[in-house]
């Protein structure tokens, strides 16, 4: 259960900061620590995140509640390069960054099968 974010217009250093904060964490306490953060980064991976979920929900048929973020990996996208004219003719190189974001959920191990046993004895 996958979602991804090519060419985020954002430095990867500076998403990881985000990133670093929910990684391991459940898919409703990241969304709600993702709503309240002053951070750039955080409301296109708070995107993602429910993106994931949907992908999961739909095509996995997984419940939500049962959802963690099991790994968030930022990756080194493409560089554009401008340039900042200076006096005399001269001009400094400007390096803007871009990130890749890949957002993996996975289903915690014994949830679904509780729900399986107590449906049973029903």
């Amino acid at each position: 259960m996958k979602a991804f974010l090519k060419n985020y217009r954002e430095a990867p250093r500076k998403v990881r900061l985000v990133a670093g904060l929910v990684k391991g964490k459940p898919v409703s306490v990241a969304i709600s620590e993702l709503s309240f953060l002053s951070k750039k980064a955080s409301l296109p991976i708070k995107k993602l995140i429910d993106s994931a979920v949907a992908n999961a929900k739909n095509n996995f048929k997984a419940n939500t509640e049962d959802l963690f973020i099991k790994n968030i990996t930022i990756n080194k996208g493409n560089v554009l390069k401008r340039s900042m004219p200076m006096s005399r003719g001269r001009a400094f190189p400007i390096h803007k960054h871009m990130s890749h974001i890949e957002v993996t959920l996975e289903e915690k191990k014994g949830a679904s099968k509780k729900v399986k046993q107590i449906t049973k004895k029903w």
